[in-house]
């Protein structure tokens, strides 16, 4: 993949980074359907692997930035395939944790690990001095377009 839409360094427009944000989002949409997973459903998943097989229902609405409905809603598929199990958490009676089953570690050793490290080698892909500079870059430019939607006044914190 180019630089950019235009496959040129010069002249990039958001525009640029939005196709290939969009691309990519693609490949990830792919992906989960692969697995036979909504994409939501994937990347909850996702989360309870990375948090080593168990995570609140609130940290994967932070950690995802999704909305409560939609992490919930994806659990749900997630426990009807027997992949996750349900709880309270350590003393509350009102806040959940998913907890991969043995299906799920299953499922998640054959899809979803192979999946980060494939993330991952294709990060290591770049030089070193360029994965910080593309997480530093990306992250500026969240910040900058939230700064700018939240000028707008009209955007929905969630």
């Amino acid at each position: 993949m180019g630089v950019g839409a235009n496959g040129s360094r010069a002249g990039c427009t958001v525009r640029d980074l939005d196709c290939i944000y969009r691309e990519t989002d693609k490949l990830y949409y792919r992906f989960a359907r692969s697995c036979g997973l909504s994409e939501s459903a994937y990347w909850v998943l996702y989360g309870v692997v990375v948090g080593g097989g168990s995570a609140s229902v609130r940290s994967l609405v932070e950690d995802l930035s999704i909305r409560p409905q939609t992490a919930n809603s994806a659990l749900r598929s997630l426990e009807s395939k027997g992949l996750v199990s349900l709880d309270f958490e350590p003393g509350s009676r009102k806040n959940k944790v998913a907890l991969l089953t043995d299906a799920g570690r299953a499922f998640s050793a054959e899809r979803v690990e192979p999946a980060l490290a494939a993330e991952q080698r294709a990060f290591e892909r770049l030089a070193e001095r360029d994965r910080s500079e593309l997480v530093r870059l990306v992250g500026e430019f969240a910040a900058a377009v939230s700064d700018e939607f939240d000028a707008l006044g009209e955007v929905d914190a969630r």
